[in-house]
């Protein structure tokens, strides 16, 4: 009989064997005030050892296989990750009580690191129970459920993060709203344009590495350059005509933001286009030809709809690119959640560049979901 083991999940593996030497690492940080690193404590200084058990659970499940496997490791992962948020929360309500008013309890690289690890795990068991993308997608969005719960029940107010959100909330908000007229105000200029490029690119093959070449010296060059680039032109032109002033265009904040921002998304936009449309089968274009439908009708009723998933995927890039470079605008005055992580730098407060960080990630992956339920459902219709 062979007693021997055998690993039937090397990827669970590694991420266990990281999160149990991450438990070494300071779990959260005590500060005297915000402007302090602090002293930062382990898992194990805070709460019971029993916590080592869902790791270990974890290990042992790699050597099981199945499907049951992977919908336990599923739910434990999840559970790992709930826990660990809620006791962060409690960790910092405990250590508040101790301390003074003033007193920071903010999250560890520990924490950061289980937390990373923990998802991760949740999306390969994710991977591995669904193979439809409308299933993976809404497995994975349950995740969020109960930390989300947590976070609006008040479990985590007292987290140095939270604090530095109630001190700062009209801020937030404006930059909040500045990050989305950012997001909106390239995309939909964007869009229009790209496609339009898009479209005469697919229509004259012959001049498609001219308009690529030029995209992709626009790509290469550094985005916090670009929006440099942009202030000297933009600021003579307002002053050349006064007028459009008026109109708000001016050599810093939005305008110049715009303008580089939709010429950094007109590249992954006129490419993902010209391979949308280049997608479409001839055999399909033919049997719609021998249905009667005309050139025009073959075009936005038949090839545009096959050529959608490829398009929305480049938006998708697009948006999720966006979300992230914006950041980089609030160099020149645009504005955004980069204020903050700019202010939170110059400072040396940590609470207040996460304050603009996590937003950003939050969006960007709130974005790429919703582009991913859109793309999913496109599959379900499209066999």
């Amino acid at each position: 009989m062979d007693l021997s083991l055998r690993c039937h999940n090397r990827v669970l593996l590694l991420l266990v064997v990281l999160a149990l030497l991450a438990a070494f690492l300071p779990f959260i940080n005590f500060a005297p005030n915000r402007l302090v690193s602090g002293e930062g404590r382990a898992l194990w200084q805070l709460f019971p050892a029993v916590w080592l058990l869902v790791p270990f659970l974890l290990l042992a499940l790699c050597f099981v296989p199945g499907r049951g496997a992977q919908l336990v490791t599923l739910l434990l992962a999840e559970a790992l990750v709930c826990l660990l948020i809620w006791s962060a929360g409690r960790a910092a309500t405990d250590l508040a009580v101790e301390g003074s008013t003033v007193a920071r309890t903010s999250p560890g690289s520990g924490l950061w690191l289980w937390l990373g690890l923990a998802l991760l795990a949740c999306s390969d068991a994710i991977r591995r129970l669904a193979v439809h993308p409308l299933w993976r997608w809404l497995l994975h969005m349950q995740i969020a459920c109960l930390p989300l719960y947590l976070l609006f029940s008040g479990a985590l107010d007292d987290l140095s993060l939270l604090r530095e959100y109630a001190n700062r909330q009209d801020v937030f908000n404006d930059a909040l709203a500045r990050h989305l007229t950012l997001l909106f105000g390239t995309l939909l200029p964007a869009l229009v344009i790209g496609f339009a490029v898009g479209l005469w690119c697919y229509r004259h093959p012959s001049r498609q590495g001219l308009i690529f070449a030029v995209l992709n010296i626009i790509q290469t060059v550094p985005s916090v350059a670009l929006f440099g680039l942009l202030i000297a032109p933009l600021a003579g032109l307002v002053q050349q005509f006064p007028w459009l002033a008026q109109l708000g265009i001016a050599g810093t904040g939005l305008t110049p933001a715009f303008i580089a921002l939709i010429l950094y998304a007109l590249l992954p936009l006129v490419r993902g286009v010209v391979a949308g449309l280049n997608y479409v089968s001839p055999d399909v274009l033919e049997s719609a030809s021998a249905m009667g439908m005309s050139t025009r009708q073959r075009f936005w009723q038949v090839r545009v709809p096959l050529a959608l998933p490829v398009l929305l995927r480049s938006l998708r890039v697009v948006t999720v690119q966006t979300v992230g470079m914006a950041v980089i605008a609030a160099l020149i005055g645009a504005g955004g959640f980069g204020a903050l992580v700019f202010q939170g730098l110059l400072s040396s407060a940590l609470d207040l560049v996460l304050l603009g960080v996590i937003p950003v990630i939050a969006l960007a992956v709130m974005v790429d979901a919703l582009f991913g339920l859109g793309i999913a459902l496109l599959e379900v219709k499209q066999p």
